[in-house]
Order: C-alpha cells, then sequence, then structure tokens
C-alpha cells in the first residue's frame, strides 16, 4: 500500500510518497526562505500563494522520483492542522480534490503527529511508550505516548513555543531569517559562563514551560553590552543554554512523573546540537534511550505527513468529500490507531 503525504503548514511545501512494505519512496521538499527573508518572518498570504505554485509540481517530482504513477497511489494524506489556516487550505484542498480524482481514500493528518512519528522513519525507531519534547516555531510541549494517536498533554509553553524564542531573540541580535539555527551556529563560538540567563519556571512545580521572559532578559543584556562579535556570541551562547537546560530539566520531571526512561524529541528545534547532547547526557544518567529524526525530518516535511497518513489510513481515519483546515487541533484529541492497524 503506498500513501502520498502533503504538507503546507507554514513555510515549507513538502511531499513524499511512503510504502508501507518498502518505506519511504520519495521526498520532495521546497523551502520559502528567501520569500520571507525580507519581512523577517512568515508572511501567511505570501506563504498560501508560494504553496499553489510549488504543490502540484512536487508531486510530480515526487512520483516520478518513486517511478510511479498516479494508478499506484492508494490514498492522499494532507496536513489539516494545526498550522495558518490559508497555507493549510491549500494541501487540504489539493489533497482532497487528488483523492476524488484518483478514487482513493483522503486522510487529514495532524501536524504535531506528524513530527512525533518522525522518527519512526529512521533505521532504529522508538518502542512505545516513550515521553515526547515537541520543539518547533509554532509549539513546545512534553506529551506522554503510549502507542499512535493516545496521547497525554504533561506540559506546553504557555507563550513563546522554543523556536520562536530563538528566531525573535535572533532578530534582536541582527541575524538574518530564519535566525534560530543561526544563532545557534553564533552560540557555538560563545564563551561559557559570560552571562547568565535565567531558566524560567523550573524553580516551581510542573511542566509547563515560558521562553517569553527569556527573549526580553536577552533584549536588556544586548543593550547594556557592547555590539562585538564575540559579545553577540556569548549571548547567544547564554541564551542557547538557557533554553535547552529549562527543556532537559522539564523532560527529566516528565520521564520521573511517568517512569519511563525513553525520550523521542521532533519538531525544527531537535536538530539543536546542545539540546541533543543534553538530552543524551540526561538518558545516559538514567540508563535510558534518545530518539530523534534525521535533520532533514526535523523541519516540516512531507515524508512525516506521509508515514502518519499511512497509519490513519489503516486505522480507518478518513475525511469525507470536503475540505476541512484547522488551524487549532489538540493532539490529545486525536483517536488512537488500533494494533492491528499499526505498520
Amino acid at each position: 500500500m503506498r500513501i502520498l503525504g502533503i504538507e503546507t503548514s507554514c513555510d515549507e511545501t513538502g511531499v513524499a510518497i511512503y510504502d508501507d512494505q518498502q518505506g519511504l519512496l520519495s521526498h520532495q521538499l521546497y523551502s520559502q526562505i528567501k520569500l520571507h527573508a525580507d519581512y523577517g518572518g512568515v508572511v501567511p498570504e505570501l506563504a498560501s500563494r508560494d504553496h499553489v505554485k510549488k504543490t502540484l509540481p512536487l508531486i510530480r517530482e515526487a512520483l516520478k522520483e518513486a517511478g510511479l504513477t498516479k494508478d499506484d497511489i492508494d490514498g492522499v494524506a494532507y496536513t489539516a492542522g494545526p498550522g495558518l489556516v490559508g497555507a493549510l487550505l491549500v494541501g487540504a484542498t489539493i489533497g482532497r480534490s487528488l483523492a476524488f480524482a484518483w478514487d482513493v481514500p483522503a486522510v487529514p493528518v495532524h501536524h504535531m503527529e506528524g513530527h512525533l512519528l518522525a522518527p519512526m522513519l529512521e533505521d532504529n525507531p522508538p518502542p512505545f511508550p516513550f515521553i515526547a519534547l515537541l520543539v518547533s516555531g509554532g509549539h513546545t510541549m512534553i506529551v506522554e505516548v503510549k502507542n499512535i494517536g493516545d496521547y497525554t498533554i504533561l506540559g506546553e509553553s504557555i507563550d513563546d513555543a522554543a523556536g520562536e524564542a530563538f528566531d525573535k531573540t535572533a532578530k534582536l541580535m541582527g541575524l538574518d531569517y530564519p535566525g534560530g539555527p543561526l544563532l545557534s551556529r553564533l552560540a557555538e563560538k560563545g564563551t561559557p559562563g559570560r552571562f547568565k540567563f535565567p531558566r524560567p519556571m523550573t524553580d516551581r512545580p510542573g511542566l509547563d514551560m515560558s521562553f517569553s521572559g527569556l527573549k526580553t532578559f536577552a533584549a536588556n543584556t544586548i543593550s547594556a553590552n557592547d555590539d562585538s562579535e564575540q559579545t553577540r556570541a556569548d549571548i547567544a551562547h547564554a541564551f542557547q543554554e538557557a533554553v535547552c537546560a529549562t527543556l532537559v530539566i522539564k523532560c527529566k520531571r516528565a520521564l520521573q512523573q511517568t517512569g519511563l526512561k525513553r525520550v523521542v524529541i521532533a519538531g525544527g528545534v531537535s536538530a539543536n546540537k546542545q539540546l541533543r547532547i543534553e538530552l543524551e547526557t540526561l538518558a545516559n544518567k538514567i540508563g535510558g534511550d534518545v530518539y530523534y529524526p534525521r535533520t532533514e525530518f526535523c523541519t516540516d516535511n512531507g515524508a512525516m505527513i506521509a508515514y502518519a497518513g499511512m497509519q490513519r489510513l489503516k486505522n480507518g481515519d478518513t475525511a469525507p468529500l470536503s475540505v476541512k483546515a484547522m488551524p487549532r487541533w489538540p493532539i490529545d484529541q486525536l483517536t488512537p490507531v488500533k494494533e492491528e492497524a499499526r505498520s
């Protein structure tokens, strides 16, 4: 069985084809970074228009790469939410229309479930149950994962997501868009210990997080010091250290709370080297394991949507003859996938 996956939730257009026996057959991705760079952030209307231009050509390329035709596709999965509503509607409309034209099921997929399941595309996928740290530009949450679709949110950011805080702080430092990865690279040149940033909400119980205060702390630190390259690197280092330490402290609490020893990290920020190192250190101390997708599948992509879509297709979670996008869609409202349906 083969499924076509379409991702258009924000500023990347992703298309992939997944086979339940052979695995990932093709993967195409187009990033809108250059389109939004002049504005310092994603412009929703421009993002939607670009998805309109790029989605169908990428579908053709994905079919060509896999050596398939439309007649070889058994279902079409698309990101139905959460995300930018206009961008979501592009993928949902194209996905639902293709499914109707090809006479195959249409499968709406939850964007964050796609991220959560992205490590399943690797050679050593994590066994259930585990704790998932989902960290991206729009979401930061810790989820207890018993099985596919059986999710309990243990904690989440009450304001800025971690990736959003990275990007906003990078902008304060004059870095180009998207600034998060650039800030991380700058942090590698920083001097440890010169600046000390707070670890927000770690001095109280619970697993919720807050990162907007770190952005303000960074702004004050930047304005109070010189603008040399080394000082900027030292501030970046301290900021990244604070974000990573906060996430690791919360993950440690989640593991203690649930009694689990496996952690999955996914989403754009999961590519952060420092965060991976610190989580691996934590796992080694407790005799646990850390799993994450390869770097190209950390950011938004069609492969994770195709994989999640396959699980949902086998579970019978198909869409009616309508187009629906959900910019807000809590992940703990999803239906668990039956054991016999999992691949």
